[in-house]
């Protein structure tokens, strides 16, 4: 598995995405007691294989897919930003549940992760 984790912005589209900054991974203490270990994840249906620790949002980003969701309006593509919950562009459908902050939630074996794309449907009354 590659270490390096790319990061997109500048998204106007799905389809205008530049490569802007490459993330390396630092090694934790608990990544090396558990060298060699990896879940495989599913990322639109794509297998990706990741470290335990790794999040949901990281995954997105090591697929390859280039971005996580599109805005409501405008179908603007996003990807994750900040990686620590506080802007909310990480959003994704996480095991069949929408608007799950990818950059909070730890991968786990056989996870079912999925963009979402434009406008999610609402529960309620």
């Amino acid at each position: 598995m590659d270490n390096v984790l790319t990061a997109k912005s500048a998204i106007s589209s799905p389809s205008d995405v530049k490569e802007v900054a490459t993330f390396k991974r630092l090694a934790t203490r608990t990544e090396t007691e558990q060298a060699g270990k990896t879940v495989t994840v599913y990322v639109d249906d794509q297998p990706v294989e990741m470290q335990p620790n790794d999040s949901a949002a990281a995954a997105v980003l090591t697929s390859g897919l280039r971005y996580g969701r599109t805005t409501t309006v405008g179908n603007s593509a996003r990807a994750p930003y900040c990686m620590m919950g506080v802007c909310f562009e990480c959003l994704l459908e996480i095991d069949g549940i929408e608007n799950v902050q990818g950059c909070m939630t730890t991968v786990q074996e056989g996870m079912r992760i999925k963009r979402q794309h434009q406008a999610r449907e609402l529960s309620g009354r």
